[in-house]
């Protein structure tokens, strides 16, 4: 019931005024009831009860008769059922009753009149600047919201009681310095903080300081001329103008001059196309020339992207605070919402690497479309990561740019919800509705946002409610799909002039004033765009949103092309081993399965040998030894979905007491970030990409739970990973760990798909490349990914195994790790048949799982010394030297691929004209594996042991290819 005070069974269901029935009454939830009234209000927090209290201590006439039996009953300690006599219910004339008592008796109704306008008062406001739309998509307006005289009536209140005078609760503001005001006055000032130019949601936080917070700043009474620029020189440009929002630029300005003064030293940004050059322009403070030569169809920019995706980095003096402060606005694709989570990386990483631990120095901003922030579920997955500890940023202010429209698409064919911000109100954020063409609206909103962030460091939103006064683009036509919103448009001054009428008429400044501010800015862009008819050359360094500097230079020079050993010392592997064999907390019990798998391990140092799980351990354990950041994320990546990893202890008998020993290898290492994730591919995987952008001197890893579930993230393994350093030369060491094997398991937790990456790696097959001295480093600067120790960074894919975590051939001995050891791209045969080359009739070459099953088959048939197995651990950028040096070794070999996936799936579409590249495509390659398929495999366990057992027999069968060309 929306007051259970009148509610007619009242009486009947509850005598006692509890919390729980004040709870569905929300202005009085959780606040404190005076203590005199105790214990009869057991314990809850109802404001106009206290009035009535404290009115009834001072004179028992003063309240209704029923509340004074109450009290009287309640005093003397009546039970339930007798002490309480229902008040007049809504809709009851008062008249009947002293002023005093209809006074106190109104004082519920009023309340609500007050609760109403908190809830529902922005469905009302006047958001639109066209007057046309219903930024709710709802054209009625609510019955409980007073807008008028004639609907006193829903609360019991009559035309007389209008300029009758009430008490304000204490929980109000609109009153200021008053306690009292009449109901005329309450419900002017009500509407004037609600339903005007500004529509607050904030009724559904749970939270009753930040409530009270949000309502003391709002209750309490009392830049565009770019894009004309723009729009004259380039009318045919595609630019994705902001006209229409031009009050986006002076909210950006506003949030980051109150951050700044409230001790923010870095912002970083991320946004989609619309308004992209204009903050490029005016609030990063980008080169005007730099963007206008962007224009320039003869520049000469390499593949890179298009202007409106580009990013910059700049650092600057803030002249509001004279502070100075890093703005970075990351580069993005047209996939508008993709950037979301990467923002959030990157400012997490920032924020870890300078200390600041509650994100006081450090921020984001997002800017978004209505469309895409309604339509685009990467924006609910990165909502949910805002509070999580090991992904929060400590609250991003995010900015709406509701142009009321997505493409052609009207809203109400966009979005189920009313807002385009609904989305928002899964973590409580609150949610300001501001008309755009109202600036002073606009930057007090931003100023309140703004300190919300820095207050509570929880995620806030800014809706900009405004138009697009061109169409999708500046070459599409609007009036097709919106003739009248359009027309209406064309009749709309732009804001910069209606604000600027407003100034003149108030007489704050001069017409003269105006035109001379103008111009003066159309002659800064008249001479940035004659200077920049001499920018034919893209300068790199201007569009850079996250800079390495010092990283690829040595004592002022670049540094050299070499790829140094990545071996350790056996004391080390020893120690760290033993680490990872150990529990380094005392009074710590681990689970007895648990035990067991830590004595495996010390058996296995002691043996000098090491499985997968312990070798990673040692990689990123020597990492950490040496100062270098090592985070690794996913979902279970703490154990291991194959309950194989463990670097995080939990205590058998203390609730959430963990251990993670590999922050005790050294007492002056890096510490160790691990962490389980959100159920999110999609956003977890563009965090750790952004993460990844802060620093090259980390290693940032990401683990999908099984290697296909990759794909739910592929618009940021296809827009930002594959093609970043490409298209906004931004290097990136971001580690992909993808578990990948064809078990029997069925067609889902199978295959990572390793043809997809491959598909986009930009090695040519058909060129066999010249073959140097710093051939495998030069290499793997071409590509566009992968990544060892080298001087430059590149992002690495890794399809790592399943059933091999525990195959007891699927280890490595220490002599391979030691001092002077490399990757091995390629493990070249080492067993009899190379001895035996001159003999060996097939040399097959392969990667991953699949070997041990053929070296398995190869003993079964007695055809080790004629059967050669190499297997190709680096498959791009491809061994071309290797592969060509282990063929040459067996002359008389047929060359074979064998893969356990599909013919159309794996690596043998990637491998085939590789190989026959390099021996000038004279020699032909041969294949086994299975056969082409829809699924990436099947779901019978026996279907899939019969392929095996096919397969593996056209591998060894000496008369398989006889009949084939």
């Amino acid at each position: 019931p929306r007051s259970v005070f009148n509610a007619p069974s009242f009486s009947q269901q509850r005598t006692v005024v509890t919390p729980g029935a004040l709870r569905t009454f929300q202005p009085f939830r959780c606040y404190a009831a005076p203590v005199a009234a105790e214990p009869f209000l057991n314990g809850t927090s109802s404001n106009y009860v206290e009035e009535m209290y404290y009115a009834w201590l001072e004179n028992p006439k003063s309240v209704h008769k029923s509340w004074d039996i109450f009290f009287r009953n309640a005093n003397t300690g009546a039970p339930p059922g007798s002490a309480y006599q229902s008040p007049p219910p809504v809709g009851v004339s008062l008249s009947g009753l002293s002023q005093a008592q209809a006074l106190v008796g109104a004082q519920p109704n009023v309340e609500k009149l007050v609760e109403d306008h908190l809830i529902r008062g922005h469905h009302v406001a006047q958001l639109d600047p066209l007057g046309i739309m219903d930024a709710d998509l709802d054209s009625c307006v609510p019955a409980d919201i007073i807008t008028s005289s004639d609907k006193l009536g829903f609360y019991g209140l009559e035309e007389a009681d209008l300029d009758k005078v009430f008490r304000l609760p204490t929980t109000t503001f609109i009153g200021g310095s008053e306690s009292a005001l009449t109901l005329r006055e309450i419900i002017r000032r009500l509407e004037m903080a609600y339903c005007q130019h500004i529509g607050v949601e904030f009724m559904f936080i749970n939270d009753l300081q930040q409530c009270q917070w949000i309502r003391q700043k709002f209750e309490k009474p009392g830049v565009m001329q770019f894009e004309e620029f723009l729009q004259r020189k380039w009318s045919s440009e595609k630019r994705f103008g902001l006209e229409g929002c031009e009050s986006l630029i002076p909210a950006l300005k506003t949030i980051i001059d109150k951050s700044s003064e409230n001790g923010v030293e870095s912002v970083i940004m991320g946004m989609p196309h619309r308004g992209r050059l204009n903050v490029l322009a005016n609030v990063i403070r980008k080169e005007l020339e730099q963007i206008f030569c962007q224009f320039d169809s003869k520049l000469e920019a390499g593949s890179g992207d298009v202007k409106y995706h580009l990013g910059m980095y700049h650092r600057r003096i803030n002249r509001v605070t004279n502070r100075h402060i890093t703005l970075s606005l990351m580069a993005n694709p047209s996939h508008l919402e993709a950037v979301d989570p990467v923002v959030q990386g990157k400012t997490k990483a920032e924020q870890f690497y300078c200390g600041d631990s509650d994100g006081k120095r450090v921020m984001s901003i997002l800017l978004h479309g209505d469309a895409a922030f309604a339509g685009q579920g990467i924006v609910y997955e990165t909502f949910h990561l805002s509070d999580l500890p090991s992904y929060t940023t400590h609250g991003t202010i995010h900015v709406v740019v509701n142009n009321q429209i997505g493409f052609t698409t009207d809203p109400r064919m966009a979005r189920s919800s009313p807002y385009p911000t609904d989305v928002a109100r899964v973590v409580n954020a609150p949610i300001f509705h501001v008309n755009a063409d109202d600036p002073e609206a606009v930057m007090y909103v931003c100023n309140v946002a703004a300190e919300w962030r820095a207050t509570f460091h929880k995620d806030v939103v800014v809706d900009l409610v405004s138009y697009r006064r061109n169409g999708h683009n500046e070459m599409d036509e609007p009036m097709f799909t919106q003739p009248l919103m359009y027309k209406q448009i064309k009749k709309q001054k732009p804001v910069l002039q209606k604000y600027a009428e407003k100034l003149i008429a108030e007489g704050a400044v001069s017409r003269q004033e105006c035109e001379e501010e103008i111009a003066k800015y159309d002659k800064i862009c008249e001479e940035a765009y004659n200077r920049s008819k001499d920018e034919k050359i893209l300068h790199i360094k201007h569009w850079l949103d996250s800079p390495w500097p010092g990283f690829f230079t040595l004592d002022g020079q670049p540094k050299s092309m070499s790829c140094p050993s990545t071996g350790l010392n056996e004391e080390v592997l020893s120690h760290i081993g033993q680490v990872a064999s150990s529990v380094p907390v005392e009074d710590f019990t681990i689970h007895g399965g648990l035990t067991r798998i830590l004595k495996g391990r010390a058996t296995m140092v002691q043996n000098r040998s090491v499985d997968w799980a312990l070798g990673e351990y040692m990689a990123l354990g020597s990492l950490l030894k040496e100062g270098i950041h090592v985070r690794l994320s996913g979902q279970d990546v703490e154990r291991g979905t194959f309950s194989h990893r463990h670097h995080v202890l939990h205590d058998q008998n203390v609730d959430k007491r963990t251990c993670i020993p590999m922050n005790y290898i050294d007492p002056n290492q890096t510490p160790y970030t691990v962490c389980n994730s959100s159920l999110s591919e999609y956003g977890v995987l563009g965090f750790e990409l952004g993460f990844a952008m802060a620093s090259p001197n980390a290693l940032v890893l990401w683990e999908a739970q099984f290697g296909d579930f990759h794909n739910t993230a592929q618009c940021i393994i296809d827009q930002f990973i594959s093609p970043g350093q490409a298209k906004w030369v931004r290097q990136n060491g971001i580690v992909l760990l993808l578990p990948h094997g064809m078990e029997g398991m069925g067609p889902e937790h199978s295959s990572a798909r390793p043809e997809r990456f491959l598909q986009m790696c930009n090695d040519d097959p058909d060129v066999f490349p010249k073959i140097t001295e710093d051939f495998a480093v030069r290499q793997l600067y071409d590509c566009n990914w992968i990544v060892i120790l080298l001087p430059f960074r590149k992002p690495l894919i890794i399809f790592t195994p399943k059933s091999l975590l525990r195959h007891p051939e699927a280890k490595s001995r220490f002599d391979d790790m030691l001092p002077g050891t490399h990757f091995r791209r390629l493990i070249p045969e080492e067993g009899s048949a190379s001895q035996n080359s001159a003999g060996v009739k097939r040399l097959i070459f392969c990667t991953g799982k699949i070997y041990y099953d053929l070296t398995k088959e190869r003993r079964t048939r007695g055809l080790e010394d004629t059967v050669a197995i190499s297997r190709i651990e680096q498959l791009s950028p491809f061994p071309f030297d290797l592969v060509k040096a282990e063929a040459e070794k067996y002359p008389q070999a047929q060359l074979l691929w064998c893969q356990e996936e599909h013919k159309n799936q794996g690596y043998y579409d990637y491998v085939k004209p590789r190989i026959s590249r390099t021996f000038n495509n004279t020699c032909p390659v041969w294949y086994a594996g299975r056969e082409p398929a829809a699924a990436p495999a099947t779901g019978n366990k026996k279907a899939h042991l019969v392929e095996l057992e096919r397969f593996l027999d056209t591998a060894f069968n000496p008369d398989a290819f006889q009949n084939q060309s």
